[in-house]
């Protein structure tokens, strides 16, 4: 029931839900208060006038901005409640205060190897000021030192999850958008039952939007009876939390501070391709061993803490990592971004690759509903001859949001960006890859949510061997790939791109 109550009072419901309030008000006007009709009318618009100077007034993103504008001052009342529901990133004030006070604590512990960031300068001064605003901007540092695997689909990185999760001996931490209480949960659940009855501590975070249908209400209840610490992000509250706006959507699980996990795959079925609700799912995942971990273990902890905060100390979580005897190949960053604050890292981390590009940038997004800054940077890339491609679902998990990434085909493949469709099935992954020297990978899709509202990690490799992997991914992928030439925007019917440019208007509210 709880489940149903969640889908029954979402976005979409509340949105009809504030339109008809609005035609009430309009009726109300017309029959009711018609003597009334200036007075009402003149106090909503003021109303609305203010909230729309308010928004302009703030940092917030222009393409939101705009859209806010536009609602408010055409449907004033509509507009007002809608806002105060899914725009109003300022209440999030005080929240955002006990968040940095949470990732204070830890802080100290990100401390900068300053030999390494000194080889990083002289190696590459271009990759060096990259990594630079990543670590002034999110505060995690570069390293060395570290063996990266990477995992071209999730089963076989969902198999070497399970075989280090078996091999754990002091601490578990995963932290999930979205887990489903089945096939392939279950078979984790029972290595984590395994190793709690060996003494070893392990914490599970999932968010309450991202496993609406998943799993059930006593899903919780069963993991902590069981001795598995669990706790719920940002738990749904319709119509009275304004913070469900911010989801949870990293993907981490880290192990004893030594090896980690992350990407783009959830702890669900279809990701491993159990199910197949949209043809073939390809998802992506990266291994990390050695000193880059600490960064994943930190973003747990302060995820964890940032829900309840409960630890006084975190130094037992961070001593257990075994350094290789030889120094390992490459830059390895681990990084996250919160809405929390006014930076857009993400889509910045991706912008300031393609304007450093020279030869090359492939690009695997499941969402492409992108601003217009994103935009111009990858039409800029393109147009100064850089080779830049970006590989979108053949068959889509949400067709209104296909529809809209569609919508963007046209504009970038006339600046010369060629886009191919996965035609096996839906592409979840998330990654740029660049020149055969930089990577990122993580859970970070190319749309407003990701980019805007969603916390979010990422990890960015320069110089690994893991890098050659992922080069091979793409070559292999291309080719069971369509490319979508302007000749298929065209055909498209004028009815579908019409109500394509009406979801262009309304895209950062999706």
């Amino acid at each position: 029931m709880r489940n149903i109550l969640k889908v029954i009072f979402g976005r979409v419901l509340f949105t009809v839900l504030c339109l008809l309030i609005q035609l009430a008000w309009l009726i109300a006007l017309v029959w009711k208060l018609n003597q009334y009709y200036v007075w009402f009318a003149s106090v909503i618009e003021i109303i609305g006038l203010i909230v729309v100077l308010r928004i302009n007034a703030k940092s917030e993103f222009s393409a939101a901005r705009l859209v806010w504008t536009i609602v408010i001052l055409a449907l004033p009342l509509f507009g007002i409640i809608l806002y105060l529901m899914f725009g109003r990133t300022g209440i999030t004030k005080r929240t955002k205060v006990y968040y940095e006070k949470v990732a204070g604590k830890y802080s100290p512990e990100l401390k900068q190897d300053e030999h390494i960031f000194r080889s990083l300068r002289e190696e590459n001064i271009y990759i060096h000021n990259q990594e630079a605003y990543i670590r002034r901007s999110s505060g995690y540092p570069v390293y060395r030192n570290t063996q990266t695997v990477y995992y071209p689909q999730a089963e076989p990185a969902l198999e070497a999850l399970l075989k280090d999760l078996e091999n754990a001996r002091e601490f578990i931490f995963m932290e999930y958008f979205a887990v489903e209480d089945s096939e392939a949960f279950r078979r984790i659940e029972k290595v984590l039952l395994q190793k709690v009855s060996e003494g070893v501590e392990v914490r599970f975070i999932y968010d309450d939007f991202g496993s609406i249908g998943y799993v059930k209400p006593e899903f919780m209840r069963r993991l902590n009876q069981q001795g598995i610490q669990c706790r719920i992000f940002n738990p749904l509250v319709p119509f009275l939390y304004i913070f469900m706006n911010h989801r949870d959507h990293r993907k981490i699980t880290v192990i004893d501070n030594r090896i980690s996990f992350s990407g783009g795959f959830n702890l669900a079925d279809e990701y491993f391709n159990i199910t197949h609700p949209y043809g073939h799912w390809k998802d992506t995942g990266i291994r990390l061993e050695g000193d880059a971990v600490k960064s994943h273990t930190i973003m747990f902890l302060e995820m964890w803490n940032f829900i309840r905060d409960t630890d006084i100390s975190c130094e037992k979580y961070l001593t257990g990592n075994t350094a290789f005897p030889s120094p390992q190949k490459g830059y390895i960053q681990p990084y996250s971004d919160t809405p929390l604050d006014n930076v857009t890292l993400g889509e910045n981390v991706y912008m300031n690759i393609l304007k450093n590009a020279s030869r090359y940038v492939y690009i695997t997004t499941p969402y492409l509903i992108i601003d217009n800054e994103m935009q111009k940077e990858l039409c800029m890339a393109a147009e100064r001859g850089i080779d830049v491609r970006i590989i979108t679902p053949g068959i889509p998990d949400k067709k209104l949001v296909f529809l809209l990434t569609q919508s963007y085909y046209a504009a970038l493949i006339r600046s010369g960006v060629r886009i191919y469709e996965y035609t096996p099935g839906f592409i979840h992954a998330k990654g740029y890859l660049c020149d055969d020297q930089v990577a990122v990978v993580g859970t970070i899709n190319m749309d407003y949510r990701s980019l805007y509202l969603h916390f979010e990690c990422g990890v960015y490799l320069y110089g690994c061997d893991a890098i050659q992997d992922i080069k091979k991914d793409f070559t292999e992928t291309f080719p069971v790939c369509r490319e979508i030439g302007l000749d298929y925007c065209r055909k498209r019917s004028v009815f579908i791109r019409c109500f394509q440019c009406i979801l262009r208007l309304f895209a950062p509210l999706l």
